[in-house]
């Protein structure tokens, strides 16, 4: 059906599944998950095109991976779909969640089959246990659990969402409450939302799937600064006894800024300059720690594991073999891995360049990522 989009909602904080890494972003060999259901839904050759909903922040990332239709998600999903519409130009609109893996093409067209003249049609399955609401048994045979993927006609769904405050967990109550048609067709398990981590096992299309576990990813920075007089010095984060600092947006941490650029080329991520431009006002002075922790946070967040980093620190001054431990320490910690796992070491240029002549200083950072192995999570 040329007359048909995909939103595909990506863009949740995946709060309740509890791991370092988001859920979207648990990696089936070397592609994260979104992609992965996105890919699916596009080789059903159903769609004239493909919304993906992302958080703000993971936007520009995820546009690395292919040149589907990004929108920015908002507070909520019923936001995030609103965004989203916005791209929508087809009389239909089909809505899954990325939560919702293993949909079949089965089951898009059992929808498209059933809607007829309504306004929305879903897949739900019937409750076999015994229910109980607000302490009474309920009548089993009428209820419905009700799955994605959805589908509505635009307009409907457009109407049904902008004509009322209220917020919905799904397109078929919006339609519904705005005196639209829903219809039902035959849900199915397979069609069972990941949430939790425990779930994992019971979604089949993801048996036997497993991250690339044997690749490792290299990245490296280098960062250099000028020396201001009467600035305090930091490096690795840690104080350091001098007369002079560095000269920069931030607290002008070189061998931090080093560290952060290795750690996002190792994940594809870009480079510093990117994510805490210097022209931004909310970086002035930060503490370049805090911008690694977030850093850090982000590549977790994509289904990285930090592995090993080598750093390297070029002053001809001031003299920093004392502090070296402790910067292995706090850089570690920063991290989240053992001190082994970090080295550091400092080198002069023997009296020669703008370093030598001692007018500032410079860093090398090598870092080393694996993928999560959430099947053994």
């Amino acid at each position: 059906m040329s007359d048909l989009t995909l939103v595909l909602m990506a863009a949740g904080g995946a709060t309740r599944f509890q791991k370092e890494v988001k859920k979207q972003w648990l990696r089936i060999d070397k592609d994260p998950l979104w992609l992965k259901v996105a890919q699916n839904f596009e080789n059903m050759n159903l769609f004239k095109k493909i919304v993906v909903t992302s958080h703000p922040d993971e936007i520009a990332y995820m546009r690395r991976f292919a040149n589907f239709t990004f929108v920015e998600g908002g507070e909520c999903r019923q936001k995030s779909l609103l965004n989203a519409l916005e791209e929508v130009d087809t009389s239909f609109v089909l809505v899954s969640d990325v939560a919702r893996a293993c949909v079949t093409e089965e089951i898009c067209k059992r929808l498209l089959d059933a809607i007829g003249d309504a306004e929305c049609a879903v897949p739900a399955i019937k409750v076999n246990d015994t229910i109980y609401y607000d302490g009474r048994p309920a009548d089993r045979d009428k209820l419905l659990l009700i799955q994605t993927p959805q589908l509505s006609r635009t307009d409907a769904l457009r109407r049904a969402f902008l004509k009322t405050e209220n917020s919905f967990t799904d397109e078929s109550s919006a339609i519904f409450h705005n005196n639209g048609r829903v219809v039902f067709v035959d849900g199915d398990e397979s069609l069972h939302k990941l949430t939790f981590e425990r779930d994992l096992r019971r979604l089949p299309c993801l048996s036997g799937k497993k991250p690339d576990t044997d690749i490792c990813f290299t990245g490296t920075g280098y960062d250099v600064h000028a020396f201001e007089p009467g600035k305090k010095m930091v490096i690795c984060g840690i104080r350091i006894d001098s007369d002079y600092g560095l000269k920069a947006h931030s607290d002008g941490d070189v061998a931090i800024h080093a560290v952060i650029d290795a750690l996002l080329g190792a994940a594809g991520m870009g480079d510093i300059g990117e994510l805490f431009p210097d022209t931004d006002e909310r970086y002035a002075d930060a503490d370049s720690g805090e911008l690694l922790k977030n850093v850090v946070l982000k590549i977790r967040n994509y289904g990285f594991v930090i592995i090993h980093l080598d750093l390297t620190i070029i002053a001809q001054t001031p003299k920093i073999s004392s502090y070296k431990k402790e910067m292995r320490e706090k850089i570690a910690c920063l991290l989240g891995i053992g001190s082994p796992m970090v080295n550091i070491k400092a080198t002069t240029t023997e009296g020669l360049g703008f370093i030598g002549k001692k007018e500032g200083m410079a860093a090398s950072a090598v870092a080393t990522l694996k993928f999560y192995d959430w099947t053994k999570a």
